[in-house]
């Protein structure tokens, strides 16, 4: 069975800073695509940031972009959101992703809380 197993979120005050973890088991991390995704309420899911398999393309939204850094350990299997200069608009719940072809994987969520 595969999990995506998300942790690290919580509630911050605007301008501080959260680290999410990502770790997968069932699957080997390094051959897929992984991303982070994000759900504010009453929203869409939208696209955060992605890394390639081996962590040297790396892409963000442009409402991340200069303050969110995406990184994985292939060894650790688990990937990584930086998060600084939170804001409160930056509240959601944030979504793992594992991508190959076919494969696609979803982890559960962790939620995010950003005050003013």
């Amino acid at each position: 069975e595969v999990q995506l197993q998300a942790s690290g979120g919580g509630l911050v005050q605007a301008g501080g800073s959260l680290r999410l973890s990502c770790t997968a088991s069932g699957i080997t991390l390094s051959n897929y695509t992984m991303g982070w995704f994000r759900q504010a309420p009453g929203k869409e899911r939208e696209f955060v940031a992605s890394i390639s398999r081996g962590g040297s393309t790396t892409s963000y939204s442009d409402s991340v972009k200069g303050r969110f850094t995406i990184s994985r350990d292939n060894a650790k299997n688990t990937v990584y959101l930086q998060m600084n200069s939170l804001r409160p608009e930056d509240t959601a719940v944030y979504y793992c992703n594992a991508n190959r072809g076919g494969a696609n994987y979803w982890g559960q969520g962790t939620l995010v809380t950003v005050s003013s």
